[in-house]
């Protein structure tokens, strides 16, 4: 007997104008203006796809991990820098790669928990919704310290 549960997030959307205008999303606790990027020759105002993507990715990835070490008994606290690279050929945008720069700095070091630190930094990657959402599309990399 299957024990599924389905989750519904639901986001609206309203956009004024053309390619160079915004929009607002509103979805929960998020309420936010979107435009295209500047570096898409956009207005760059508020948000946009991209951000809201490597966003998505990263904070799936950090509360993942905090929740994997903290069953494993692991104390630390965590500092995530996730970078985007979309890649632009023949005029089409292409989402290539996230790359998570992920320190932990252990409140209790020692080598123990620094294996399991970086063997979880990995799992929570692999395991996160959204990485999976993204596996075949998107590679994404884990680049991790362990810090005292």
């Amino acid at each position: 007997m299957s024990n599924k549960i389905e989750h519904i997030f639901k986001l609206q959307t309203s956009w004024d104008g053309g390619r160079n205008d915004t929009g607002e999303i509103y979805s929960g606790n998020l309420k936010t203006t979107i435009s295209i990027p500047r570096e898409m020759n956009g207005p760059g105002i508020g948000t946009n796809p991209d951000e809201l993507l490597l966003s998505a990715a990263a904070s799936c990835y950090i509360i993942s991990l905090a929740a994997m070490l903290e069953r494993s008994d692991v104390k630390a606290r965590l500092y995530l820098q996730s970078d985007a690279i979309v890649q632009v050929e023949n005029n089409i945008f292409t989402y290539k790669q996230i790359i998570h720069h992920i320190e932990i700095v252990l409140q209790e070091p020692c080598d123990s928990k620094k294996r399991i630190a970086k063997r979880l930094a990995v799992k929570a990657e692999e395991s996160c919704m959204i990485s999976k959402a993204l596996r075949g599309n998107v590679e994404i990399i884990v680049d991790c310290k362990i810090a005292e």
